[in-house]
């Protein structure tokens, strides 16, 4: 999908199920990381995430276009356009867009589920950690004794 076809989509999906114009600009933003979109609060631009276009189809991009037109139309008017607003949550109820996006695929498999095990050489106290700890730097927390990796 290109950034024309996403314009159109997002000033249709406006129109038909807010009954109101979108005026300004939608854009895929390749940066977003853990987030669907965003709405811009200063330029009233919304950015959505081509990974959620690629990797969950067009239906899922939707929902996410509903929810961005939900904080637009509600900041415009002056209303609770922010998530724990009244306004927000039943303008998303009534428009039947999601709360929050799913986590996408490509995400998960990069998250640290290593788990990193450390002893003290005095006192014995473990450490459990996710990221790995330089042991020349870093000593017990309790007794200050030198620490050593068990294992990964």
């Amino acid at each position: 999908m290109n950034e024309k076809r996403l314009q159109e989509l997002v000033e249709t999906i406006s129109s038909d199920i807010f009954g109101k114009p979108f005026k300004h600009q939608a854009r895929f933003n390749s940066r977003l990381q853990t987030t669907g979109g965003r709405y811009l609060l200063k330029s009233h631009d919304i950015e959505l995430n081509p990974k959620y276009y690629l990797e969950r189809g067009e239906q899922e991009l939707i929902g996410i276009i509903k929810h961005e037109l939900c904080h637009y139309h509600l900041h415009l008017e002056g209303k609770g356009y922010k998530h724990r607003d009244q306004d927000f949550r039943q303008l998303l109820k009534s428009v039947d867009a999601p709360r929050f996006c799913k986590p996408l695929d490509s995400v998960m498999k990069r998250r640290v589920t290593t788990q990193y095990l450390y002893e003290c050489n005095k006192c014995r106290q473990r450490y459990i950690r996710k990221r790995k700890v330089d042991t020349a730097r870093f000593v017990c927390g309790k007794c200050s004794g030198k620490l050593v990796q068990l294992q990964e």
